[in-house]
């Protein structure tokens, strides 16, 4: 069993900072305390519209999903302006009931306003959401315009809470979050140990054991974004010296990503001594002692290379635990946080802005969907355009949006057969059925970030516990949600492949471009003499480029695509991870001022490898290539890293357009070029 330091360190390893579990403990939170309130006028002071309740649980949804400033004071006043927009539409819902035509065309005028108002940034994005699922809750509930007044006790109720909740009860706090996702890049690390333990008992490594530790390193470089994002920079991003404590903690983190990264590449070549791997994880120096002693023994044999990895993966993660040790002592006492200065962008309201473009797409969508959701039914309609302006939030192509369209269409009929029979199994008990609605909303909102479909899943089912609550759950009633949302769902993702269609590979070849682009930078600045602080913020500026690139390429994998097979993408993917890893080799191994000719001409093949592989996009990802095979390596740990690191880089790119004539190497592995010149 788990003790309760091994569940929290679980838990970190699985949801860096915390986060996920901040943001279902604020919706939820939320949701109760406004019901509670509002229950609790009717109970005492005023009875109120079903409209109030309904729209103080959407809005506490909003409020805690959509609302994203920075900052206590700016959030309030986004919550404020978004309850005013709430009043505002549901006032012009309920003046229009009368004139239902009317109405449905006012809807989309809303939607197409609150879509467009995206180009305004977080709190643009924020007032849109508010307005839209005001203006759907008071057409829904149809309140009069008598009724006004008290239906306004629901957006203000929940606006208040919200802000209390968040500034208050769960407020967010840039050092705890510093501290939590460390521990997090701590307990990834483990996760990569405990694994490498494995497979140093078995002495035997497969290549679903060499998939699941390159998912491992793509879960450690996740969590190390969260984490750099988190140390306050200077304003120009670098910093100064060694000196600052958060550049030390930086190099700290800098380091401890990429022994690990290190000590998964060595392995798949030599499997390192059970006893090793046991030791680092136990922090044991005497047996550390030993094998440093046999590292120097067998340095020229690929076996010395694994132990002087793992050796240095347990010095780095001593330096980690050593930092987070100082940070629950102090909180980061010495770090000063650094204010935002970043200007506002320029806004676009041109069609060559691609937010505006999808404002289009979602007005056309909905329109699509009411008209169709119509026909099915005259007061369930909402549904249907619920879901085609859902659909469209946070995808960046075509292939996105067609991928939550089937998402949230799962997610709703298996959730709905769930909640069926849950609901029928505590028909006619509130004191059960009600908790399990919270817990309910904690975990959709829990998942929110993992998956879409589990999201939806669980909201499907509290909305079925809800029907049950209220006696109007009816299997005919199931089926027309499923069926509204169906339409919907399909109503958005023609749209999106017929209006102003984002091509997956056109995201994939923009996300691909600024991979390139980084790349170029950083060979640039090594060619010019530059080094320390500078090359490393760099090299994660690639890092955070190629995460970029394995979001853009989600959909061309994914198990529903007839486009490419799933295992051409992953091994794509690996050629840019590995690319990308020798990036941070090169950064920390380059020494200022003098680059040696030497050097010059490999920056300058990389440079020119770099420029054709990046004229010809995403095509790389549609290479076939060959059976993989192992190589020997030499890593920096015993040799210069800088010349190292760019043989590497040069392999990789090339590895991206195999010759017909040289087979590629494995996925996920470098071709060790040390001897060649």
């Amino acid at each position: 069993m788990f003790s309760g330091f091994q569940f929290r360190d679980w838990l970190l390893a699985n949801d860096p900072a915390l986060s996920r579990l901040r943001t279902a403990s604020r919706v939820t939170l939320t949701i109760i305390l406004s019901f509670a309130i509002l229950f609790a006028i009717q109970m005492l002071i005023v009875p109120l519209p079903t409209a109030a309740f309904g729209l103080g649980i959407v809005l506490s949804i909003e409020g805690g999903i959509a609302v994203r400033d920075k900052g206590n004071s700016r959030q309030l006043v986004t919550r404020l302006l978004g309850c005013v927009a709430s009043l505002a539409v549901v006032g012009i819902a309920a003046g229009l009931e009368d004139r239902r035509l009317l109405s449905d065309l006012v809807f989309l005028v809303v939607i197409a306003i609150a879509s467009a108002g995206r180009v305004f940034g977080p709190r643009g994005f924020a007032i849109g959401m508010f307005a839209f699922t005001s203006y759907f809750m008071g057409a829904y509930f149809k309140p009069s315009l008598g009724q006004l007044p008290y239906v306004a006790a629901g957006p203000v109720v929940a606006v208040l809470v919200g802000h209390v909740v968040r500034a208050v009860l769960l407020p967010d706090d840039w050092r705890r979050d510093l501290l939590r996702s460390l521990e997090s890049v701590r307990g990834r690390i483990n996760q990569i140990l405990f694994k490498l333990a494995a497979l140093a008992g078995c002495g035997h490594i497969g290549e679903a054991d060499r998939q699941e530790l390159r998912q491992l390193e793509d879960r450690l470089k996740e969590v190390v974004l969260m984490a750099e994002s988190f140390i306050p920079r200077p304003p120009a991003g670098v910093f100064d010296g060694a000196s600052n404590p958060a550049a030390e903690l930086a190099i700290r983190l800098f380091d401890a990503h990429l022994a690990a990264e290190s000590a998964i590449v060595v392995s798949f070549q030599s499997l390192p001594p059970f006893a090793l791997v046991h030791a680092v994880i136990e922090a044991d120096k005497a047996e550390l002692a030993t094998y440093e002693e046999m590292a120097e023994a067998i340095k020229d044999e690929p076996q010395g290379e694994t132990v002087r990895a793992l050796l240095w993966l347990g010095e780095s993660r001593q330096q980690l635990t050593q930092a987070i040790g100082e940070g629950q002592a102090s909180g980061f006492a010495g770090i000063d946080a650094v204010k935002d200065t970043a200007q506002p962008e320029k806004i676009d309201f041109s069609f060559a802005n691609p937010l505006l473009r999808s404002a289009l797409q979602i007005t056309l969508a909905s329109a699509l969907a009411m008209g169709f959701g119509l026909l099915l039914s005259r007061e369930r309609w909402f549904w249907a355009v619920l879901a085609a302006f859902l659909v469209f939030t946070n995808t960046n192509s075509r292939g996105d949006t067609a991928m939550k369209a089937l998402s949230r269409s799962l997610g709703t009929v298996f959730g709905i057969a769930i909640g069926l029979v849950l609901a029928t199994l505590i028909s006619g008990q509130p004191v059960i059925a009600i908790p399990v609605a919270a817990v309910c909303i904690f975990l959709a909102f829990y998942f929110l970030q993992v998956s879409y479909a589990t999201m939806t899943f669980f909201i499907s089912i509290v909305l079925c516990l809800v029907y049950g609550m209220t006696g109007v759950l009816t299997l005919d009633l199931l089926q027309l949600r499923i069926g509204e949302t169906v339409i919907g769902a399909v109503a958005g993702t023609a749209v999106a492949f017929l209006v102003f269609p984002a091509r997956t590979r056109g995201a994939l070849d923009a996300a691909l471009a600024r991979w390139f682009q980084a790349l170029d930078g950083l060979l640039a600045a090594i060619g010019e003499g530059k080094s320390g602080f500078e090359l490393i913020a760099l090299s994660q500026k690639i890092d955070a480029c190629y995460r970029d690139v394995t979001v853009a390429a989600k959909p061309l994998g994914s198990s529903w695509s007839v486009v490419t097979r799933p295992g051409q993408i992953r091994q794509t993917l690996a050629v840019f991870l590995s690319c990308t890893y020798w990036s941070r080799i090169l950064a920390k191994s380059s020494k200022a001022p003098a680059v040696g000719d030497d050097l010059k001409k490999l920056i300058a093949a990389d440079l020119a490898l770099t420029k054709d592989a990046a004229a010809q996009g995403s095509a790389c990802f549609f290479i076939e290539r060959r059976a993989s095979r192992t190589t020997g390596r030499h890593l920096p740990l015993s040799r210069d890293g800088a010349r190292l690191g760019l043989e590497m880089i040069g392999s990789a790119l090339e590895r991206l357009y195999p010759q017909a004539d040289i087979l590629p190497f494995a996925p996920g592995e470098a071709i060790a070029r040390s001897k060649q010149g």
